[in-house]
């Protein structure tokens, strides 16, 4: 009975996975000639720290080869300087166990480091996968992942949007007028709720499946690039998901902030700029959690700041990218973060990054833009900068009435900025109240008029949020479900469809064909994409700006008064080039030789 059982054991012991496994090999291909020449592979699995490994071929070499504290890791790092596109194995060895791994240097296309980016000329168009349109009812709910529900009346549940629906919808966004898409994270977020969002990463080299693969997301891409839309990629570097495997089964003791237990950062990112902070309050705000399912990534690791750094640049190679939104970006390590911008932009010298800086403050949000004199001798080498200062002032000012001065003011400020051409502006996002909160905001026509009118027509990179164009409202006090209503339109059992001119109500359209008029001034108009700005303290309440560039000039008057102002035109003389202009908004002709009138709550646009 003992010899059997013993056979029992045995057999169960070789059953199980004697010797060594692998289960990933992070990234799954790299590129030959790229700019850094070390390429570094993570092999994860069943105790690979202890194996040998060799490569097969002569135009690689191995450089070191790092097996971490947690024995089922192992980080390879390959000298690539002199390789050519190539297929070669990456071969593990322990006694007589051997595992051999197919890897692949492939050829980059010749215009991949010179690549576009976007820029102050574009208009980028924010949305959620979830929640935006449902091209693929058949990955709704997939089998074997931690939350297996969609339930589109919860607003903190899926509801079955996804990447091929989005793909659908490119036309309407490029219809729009809009240049550039700009989606919430799609990596996989594997976890047991509230993961519609996806800010709580499980994979970074992978989609989630609910809303597609990774080469339905390289088909979007090259969809978008086809319809004349660059695409803007999400990435989370400060925090995973508490279910990604690097948090599960740990590579070091050191790779997350306080592995041990979870602390909550106090969101006091001040001290990042201020001088006067000290270390203990420096700490609790970069390394504290956000939320207790969101453990904190330590990007001094170098190992984990390489692997963060690759990922970035693995998806731009292979998907096409346009440009990165870097979330939560002060609470990451400022140093990692500055050697990754480098490495973005010294491997592709035209693309942009913007980073999410939630600051009330335009010098602690300057603080953070490349080359800024107020962080020197420190530089971020991060090109834009999210411009919440602006986006408050938004707020405050299109309140119950409309006052234009502390707009006025804070942009007199932008001596701050080291290219305030290069920041992103917006009235709302998926974190934000809707610029339209409710029923009652949504009424008011002439508001959203004004306030979109100086949105595109200002200094910075505008972004707008799905749904604005129909008149969609939400408050942030009633939850962010709210923020992230359904698109109507995007599922097949909607009664409405708001992405045809038909399908919208004569409201909807209203809010919509002003959206794409402007959007349509705005395309290729160098003197909104490139110029200067040159604005008027406001005057019984009218706001009054040019924009310029070369002897293209686009000249603006916003009366957010509750009553028609008559102006003295001398006033404005040397932004005036004629003495009759025609309205790009109403297409009518305005005098502008005398005196000017302009009614309450209304805006003339111009184009000289």
């Amino acid at each position: 009975m003992k010899k059997l059982s013993l056979s029992l054991l045995l057999i169960l012991f070789f059953i199980s996975g004697y010797g060594f496994q692998v289960k990933k090999v992070e990234p799954q291909n790299w590129w030959a000639g790229m700019q850094d020449s070390i390429l570094q592979v993570m092999i994860y699995g069943q105790d690979v720290a202890s194996t040998k490994v060799t490569i097969t071929t002569k135009d690689v070499s191995i450089s070191k080869v790092v097996p971490m504290e947690n024995p089922n890791y192992l980080f390879l790092y390959l000298n690539v300087a002199n390789a050519a596109p190539e297929k070669f194995d990456i071969v593990l060895s322990s006694g007589k166990q051997k595992k051999t791994i197919p890897y692949e240097l492939k050829a980059r296309q010749e215009s991949s480091r010179h690549r576009a980016s976007f820029t102050s000329a574009d208009v980028v168009y924010l949305l959620m996968p979830d929640r935006f349109a449902n091209g693929d009812p058949s990955n709704d709910v997939v089998k074997g992942m931690l939350d297996t529900k969609s339930d589109r009346s919860n607003p903190h549940m899926r509801h079955g949007g996804d990447l091929k629906g989005i793909t659908n919808r490119l036309d309407y966004i490029a219809d729009l007028g809009a240049t550039a898409i700009w989606l919430t994270p799609f990596n996989e977020n594997n976890m047991p709720e509230g993961s519609y969002h996806g800010y709580a990463i499980t994979d970074y080299y992978k989609a989630d499946p609910r809303f597609g693969t990774n080469e339905e997301y390289a088909a979007m891409v090259k969809k978008a690039h086809e319809t004349g839309l660059k695409v803007i990629m999400d990435m989370v570097f400060n925090h995973c998901g508490s279910e990604h495997f690097f948090f599960k089964d740990r590579p070091s003791h050191d790779w997350f902030n306080h592995p041990d237990s979870y602390v909550q950062t106090t969101f006091n990112t001040a001290t990042q700029y201020d001088g006067h902070a000290s270390d203990f309050d420096k700490k609790a705000s970069d390394d504290g959690w956000f939320v207790q399912s969101m453990p904190d990534l330590n990007q001094r690791n170098p190992h984990l700041a390489k692997y963060l750094i690759q990922n970035s640049i693995w998806w731009i190679e292979y998907a096409g990218i346009d440009g990165i939104r870097q979330d939560t970006y002060p609470y990451a390590d400022y140093d990692m973060m500055a050697k990754w911008c480098k490495a973005v932009t010294t491997e592709y010298p035209n693309f942009n990054i913007v980073g999410e800086v939630w600051y009330g403050s335009n010098i602690g949000t300057s603080f953070w833009q490349k080359d800024s004199k107020l962080a020197f001798p420190r530089n971020s080498n991060l090109p834009s900068v999210m411009d919440f200062p602006l986006f408050l002032e938004f707020s405050r000012s299109f309140g119950d009435s409309i006052d234009f001065q502390k707009i006025y003011e804070l942009l007199g400020q932008d001596i701050v900025y080291a290219n305030p051409l290069n920041v992103l502006t917006f009235l709302d996002n998926h974190d934000t109240s809707r610029f339209l909160k409710n029923a009652k905001d949504a009424s008011d026509f002439d508001r959203f008029r004004l306030a979109l009118t100086l949105l595109l027509t200002t200094r910075g990179i505008p972004q707008l949020y799905y749904g604005d164009e129909i008149g969609m409202f939400g408050d942030k006090k009633d939850g962010d479900g709210a923020l992230r209503s359904d698109f109507p339109g995007g599922w097949p059992t909607d009664s409405q469809n708001a992405f045809t001119p038909g399908g919208r109500t004569a409201e909807q359209n209203k809010f919509f064909d002003l959206e794409r008029k402007l959007l349509h001034f705005r395309k290729g108009n160098e003197a909104i994409a490139k110029g200067s700005l040159k604005h008027f303290a406001p005057n019984h309440g009218v706001y009054v700006y040019e924009r310029k560039y070369g002897n293209r000039s686009v000249v603006v008057f916003l009366n957010g008064s509750g009553s028609k102002q008559v102006l003295n035109a001398a006033n404005y003389r040397e932004i005036l080039p004629a003495e009759e202009a025609e309205d790009v908004l109403s297409g009518k002709k305005i005098l502008l030789k005398d005196t000017i009138e302009i009614g309450e709550k209304d805006a003339y646009l111009f184009g000289f």
